[in-house]
């Protein structure tokens, strides 16, 4: 039977599949639009395992708060190639990802796939991600989120590169304090939040560093060992200061630590989460 274009485009509003493939799905379908869709999406499904080897090393970060509830979630979603993470359609699936997280508490990206899209009832996040892989053509994927729930903070950089989740106890908090502490995690990228949190084998290595710059310092050659001793101490309180991020001089006021923001605002610090594009992780 005839196709006409009229159908065509109505099939590719609803799809946003190219026009060829909507003409040739409509002519399989003989005509049926419903049919048609179904045809598209399978074959979509099909193209979306070719692709799936493709190294996805670009993407956004995005976040989602929910005042009502104070619970709040962080994702990276990832693709190949710059360009498509800087669309319309890559940027609003991942806002309605860090939306779904937030509400529906997915356990793993797998299960995340699973669940009934909150953003778009009717359609599962299997089905969201299939809507956008066929207008942008590429390998998409979830690649981690986490969950928070609690008096939260956020910031995401204006590429999407980089996204800061920041959790605080305390009364109240106001968002720009909240946002402010994690712009600066955003740009200072801390190690960990305190002293305590610094991962044993990095203090170690840090220690080892610190004990060799001093011992091979000419200047050092005949200092006694307790005097050695302080001086890599000195070392270590420097390099603590410099990656601890309550340690570190609060980028918008050096006159102070992030610390003792805090602090003077009447809140103390729980935990944050600081994704950037294509870590590893």
């Amino acid at each position: 039977m005839a196709i006409s274009a009229n159908d065509v485009k109505s099939l590719r509003e609803r799809t946003n599949a190219p026009l060829m493939e909507c003409k040739s799905a409509l002519t399989e379908a003989g005509g049926d639009i419903d049919k048609a869709v179904e045809l598209l999406r399978k074959k979509a499904g099909s193209k979306i395992g070719t692709f799936a080897a493709r190294e996805t090393a670009e993407g956004r970060v995005a976040i989602f708060l929910d005042a009502a509830t104070k619970t709040g979630a962080i994702v990276e979603l990832r693709c190949e190639t710059a360009p498509v993470s800087k669309t319309d359609q890559f940027i609003q699936l991942a806002g309605e990802l860090a939306k779904q997280i937030t509400v529906a508490n997915a356990a793993n990206v797998e299960e995340l796939a699973k669940q009934p899209s909150v953003a778009q009832p009717g359609k599962l996040i299997s089905d969201r991600i299939m809507d956008v892989f066929q207008i942008i053509r590429e390998n998409l994927k979830p690649h981690r989120f986490t969950r928070l729930t609690g008096l939260l903070g956020e910031y995401v950089h204006h590429d999407g590169s980089v996204g800061v989740l920041l959790q605080v106890e305390g009364d109240s908090a106001t968002p720009q304090l909240l946002r402010d502490v994690c712009m600066h995690i955003a740009a200072r990228n801390p190690v960990s939040g305190t002293k305590d949190d610094v991962p044993a084998e990095k203090l170690a290595k840090e220690i080892e560093i610190a004990r060799d710059q001093t011992k091979n310092d000419p200047k050092n050659a005949s200092k006694p060992a307790n005097i050695i001793e302080k001086i890599i101490e000195g070392k270590i309180k420097t390099w603590l200061a410099e990656n601890v991020l309550l340690e570190q001089p609060f980028v918008k006021d050096d006159t102070k630590t992030v610390g003792q923001l805090l602090a003077g605002s009447g809140l103390k610090f729980v935990r944050f989460v600081r994704y950037k594009v294509g870590e590893l992780s």
